[in-house]
Order: structure tokens, then C-alpha cells, then sequence
């Protein structure tokens, strides 16, 4: 079969390697598409050490569906031909590959396959290509769930990437009244709007006077500030964090799941009597797999639209360099 293998900084090679061996507990699925996550492109732009514990030499990708095409002798829950979406926590029966399951190969090895826990049927309403993203969704729907959501409430989503767009997709679903995507990319902000979300281009206009036209006014500890009760940062920039602490109101939430190891300063007391909450959301679980299929299903937003370009695996390379710029691409994925 043919694999994308890591051999270091911007280096990726499409290499011929043996097809997995089926065993008698395991099951052999073929990807049909893989999308490009963030870490593969941190790791293929800046080296080992920054991704996915992506190792020099071997496999990678993790945000796939694929289709099972051999079953061991003793399973019985899986069929031939049917369409999964391999969880990467559980995949390779392995938690430290998650990021490197085989995503951008053309087969994955599942050994003791488990339904609902190392692979999901992926429901017939979702098609191929967006079957690919329930990976990033799920993520962006865990930080939504994160920012404890009620019907009637506002957010504001920093990072209009795919897993800060899948944020507030859940945070609509979960009942949200207004939600505001924030970036810099307009290309990405343009996709965005015509999902029908509020947008603010933070390089070009202010945010502070832009979310006070949209969410109104709310009390802060010292003064008037935009009335948004969740404030959630999938883009990792520390001006985020400062500017919930300054303009975010008394009783308001800040999810943070952008990758960003830096330690930071905070005044708690300003947090306590403010009554405001800082909360982390990594990685995700089963209930979000199960709202990511139900919202995809659901045809209410055409979240195919988000994947602007595709590329065949033997350039893998290309689309991981499209992918890193984003005032031309939003989602790329390979076809398979």
C-alpha cells in the first residue's frame, strides 16, 4: 500500500510499504478521505517535537473515514463494506497514537476492533467528504460543551479555523442565541458569514466596538462591556485572554483549546469577585461523536463548504503547505 511517511521538518515521502495482516480480533479499513489538521502542519512546518507525537519514520494523519474492507475470524459486529470513522484515541488500541494512525495511508490495521469505542458507523446522511471532519468537530464540539451552554446565551469564538468554526456550530446547536467568529483571515470570516455566523476581522476592525453593536452591553466590574457570556479561544493568541480579562463580564466563561504552553499571569481576585471562570477542553469523547453525526446529518449548515481544496495523497506535500495559508484555504483535504 501507499503511505505519507514523516522524515522530518517539510520533508514527507509517498512510500510503498506492506498491506496490514488482518487478525483474528481485528478489522482492515481503506481511507476514503483524510483532512489536514493544524499539528500535521506545525509538525511539517517547524519539525519533530511539535505535532501530534508524529515520529521521523513513520506514519501519520488522524482525521479520516474509511470503509472496512476485512474482518477478523472472530468479530462479528463489523461487516465488509461498511463506513466507519476511526477514533484515534482508540484506533490503534494505542492512546499514544492518536495523531498517527495512518490517516494519510491507504489502509489502517484496527486491532480488537470495538464498535462505538475504536470504530463508529458513520450514518448515510453524511457524505464521504464531510465524514472527514467528525475528527476536528469533535473537538470543537467538546469546547462548546465545555463553555456549559444554555438556550438564549451568546459566545464570541476566537480562531476561525475548522475546529473554532465546529465551536460555534455546536454552540448553536446546543442554543445559543448570537455567536461571533473572530480572525484574521477574511477568506476564512467570508466562509463563515455565509453559514450565517457574525464575524469580526480583528486585523482590520475593532472588536470591542464591533461586539457591542451585535451582543449589546452587559456589567463588568468596571464598566459596560459587550454581553457575551461564553468567550472561547481556538486560536491561541495571549492578547485573547487579556481582552476577556479587561472586557468579559461579571459571570462569564473562558474555554481555551487552542495548543498554547506558555505560563501565563492571572488576577484572581479580579476572577472572584467577577465571579468569572477560566475552563480547558483537550481532545473530546463518545457524546461528542454523537452530536458531531447528529449536526452533520442534519443538513442545517452546509459545513461541505468549508473544504476548499482537495489533493490526491502523492501530494501530500502541497496540501499540507496549502493548508498553513490561510488567506486561501480553510479545510484541506486528500482523496483517496
Amino acid at each position: 500500500m501507499k503511505a505519507a511517511i514523516y522524515l522530518g521538518q517539510e520533508n514527507v515521502e509517498v512510500r510503498e510499504v506492506p498491506n496490514p495482516v488482518c487478525g483474528d480480533y481485528d478489522v482492515i479499513i481503506k481511507n476514503i478521505y483524510s483532512s489536514i489538521c493544524g499539528t500535521d502542519v506545525a509538525v511539517y512546518t517547524h519539525g519533530p517535537g511539535t505535532g501530534h507525537r508524529v515520529d521521523v519514520g513513520g506514519e501519520f494523519g488522524h482525521e479520516t473515514v474509511s470503509r472496512i474492507v476485512a474482518v477478523g475470524k472472530k468479530i462479528t459486529d463489523f461487516e465488509v463494506g461498511e463506513r466507519v470513522y476511526p477514533y484515534p484515541l482508540y484506533a490503534k488500541n494505542d492512546t499514544k497514537r492518536a495523531g498517527t494512525i495512518g490517516g494519510f495511508s491507504e489502509y489502517i490495521l484496527v486491532p480488537e476492533a470495538k464498535r462505538n469505542h475504536s470504530l463508529y458507523a458513520v450514518p448515510k446522511e453524511i457524505s464521504d467528504r464531510l465524514a472527514c471532519l467528525i475528527e476536528p468537530f469533535t473537538v470543537g464540539c467538546r469546547a462548546a460543551r465545555r463553555g456549559q451552554p444554555q438556550k438564549g446565551e451568546s459566545a464570541v469564538v476566537f480562531g476561525c479555523g475548522t475546529i473554532g468554526l465546529a465551536a460555534a456550530v455546536a454552540l448553536k446547536y446546543f442554543g445559543m442565541d448570537k455567536v461571533m467568529l473572530c480572525d484574521r483571515s477574511g477568506f476564512r470570516l467570508e466562509i463563515a458569514e455565509r453559514l450565517g455566523f457574525a464575524v469580526c476581522n480583528t486585523e482590520m476592525e475593532d472588536f470591542v466596538q464591533k461586539a457591542t453593536a451585535y451582543f449589546k452591553t452587559a456589567r463588568s466590574l468596571t464598566g459596560l462591556v459587550p454581553d457575551i457570556d461564553c468567550w472561547i479561544d481556538a486560536a491561541g493568541a495571549e492578547s485573547i485572554l487579556e481582552s476577556f480579562m479587561q472586557h468579559g463580564k461579571i459571570i462569564s466563561r473562558f474555554v481555551v483549546v487552542a495548543v498554547n504552553n506558555k505560563p501565563r499571569e492571572l488576577d484572581l481576585l479580579h476572577l472572584t469577585y467577577a465571579q468569572k471562570s477560566i475552563i480547558g477542553s483537550g481532545g473530546y469523547f463518545p457524546e461528542d461523536v454523537r452530536d458531531v453525526m447528529t449536526i452533520m446529518a442534519s443538513g442545517k449548515w452546509n459545513l461541505e463548504s468549508i473544504i476548499t481544496q482537495e489533493f490526491p495523497l502523492e501530494e501530500i506535500s502541497k496540501a499540507i503547505q496549502t493548508a498553513a495559508d490561510t488567506s486561501r484555504a480553510f479545510n484541506v483535504t486528500i482523496g483517496f
